[in-house]
């Protein structure tokens, strides 16, 4: 028995990385989670270790770039009280080297896919005038840096949408979160920074993920605004909404660490 004993949760990108940890920690919680990610087998040992710990676990393998599946998953699953909108990759490359391929798929992933799933949810979470909506951003969606203009502009969208969607909600019952984290120690950085130039430059600084979704978990069901980590990084965000020009001019070798 937990803090979110019998709460139905809907996380997507549960396969690994952040998204396999928060199912870990919502099921050791008591809560019933509902898993999705593209790839099954790794769901399937996802459940396995949840199941042999004690806990609740169902997957539902889905790629959420298929938005038109997004209601038809949520109707097999059932009602759902949290829905964690995990599911996200970047791409780290000049604005003159980044393909629109790679611009649709991001887009497709990290915005698109992230509404449908919130659509999904909205009505079931209306009728019964409670939820929580905990949609994963990033610090890069409050400060852009080169080499990230595509992954930033999906999780400037993510955060606008967001904002836009905790005030339709108010009074509902229904509260919207949003995790603006650093880098984390995931596969993330495979395939965001193929060369690894990136990770070695900031390697130092980089979030542990089982601490992030730890402060994600406790937040589960409360009214939480934001997560912002590090706070030093959203100490340099804040500041540089204040001051973009004095920041780029400042920060401009470090924020060019890609």
């Amino acid at each position: 028995m937990g803090r979110l004993t019998d709460k139905r949760i809907w996380i997507t990108g549960a396969s690994g990385g952040l998204g396999e940890r928060l199912a870990y920690l919502c099921a050791a919680e008591g809560a019933h989670v509902f898993l999705s990610a593209r790839r099954e087998d790794r769901l399937q040992e996802v459940k396995k270790t949840i199941i042999g710990r004690g806990g609740r676990c169902d997957v539902f393998p889905f790629d959420v770039s298929n938005i038109e599946e997004a209601e038809d998953v949520r109707r097999l699953i059932g009602p759902v009280d949290v829905l964690i909108n995990n599911a996200g990759f970047g791409i780290f490359e000049t604005a003159a080297d980044s393909s629109l391929e790679d611009m649709k798929a991001m887009f497709e992933v990290n915005v698109y896919g992230l509404i449908a799933c919130t659509k999904a949810c909205l009505p079931v979470m209306l009728h019964a005038n409670s939820g929580h909506i905990i949609n994963i951003a990033s610090q890069a969606g409050k400060l852009a840096t080169p080499k990230s203009s595509l992954y930033s502009a999906t999780k400037h969208a993510v955060l606008g949408y967001s904002n836009a969607l905790r005030m339709e909600l108010a009074g509902t019952g229904i509260s919207v979160t949003t995790v603006n984290p650093g880098p984390i120690q995931t596969d993330f950085f495979t395939i965001a920074d193929k060369e690894g130039g990136y990770v070695k430059s900031v390697g130092r600084w980089m979030l542990d993920a089982d601490s992030v979704a730890e402060r994600i978990t406790a937040a589960v069901l409360t009214n939480k605004r934001e997560i912002n980590l590090p706070r030093w990084m959203n100490a340099g965000t804040k500041l540089y909404q204040l001051f973009p020009s004095f920041v780029e001019k400042l920060a401009g070798r470090v924020l060019k660490k890609k």
